[in-house]
């Protein structure tokens, strides 16, 4: 079976070295702007509002 040429995570075009994974650095900054963005997220299991069910810091 032939190897298939590594292509770009966001548009899927072959890669190129200079801008490994992506093909270009239109898709580059693309990436780059959805970190900054907030456009990628771990999921959480905390409330949104910040506080967590531990009852270490209580103060009682």
């Amino acid at each position: 079976m032939p190897n298939k040429p590594a292509t770009c995570p966001l548009c899927g075009e072959p890669r190129q070295p200079q801008f490994k994974p992506f093909c270009s650095r239109g898709c580059r900054d693309r990436d780059l702007l959805a970190w900054f963005g907030e456009g990628y997220r771990v999921p959480a299991d905390q409330p949104p509002d910040g506080t967590a069910d531990d009852d270490r810091f209580d103060e009682g």
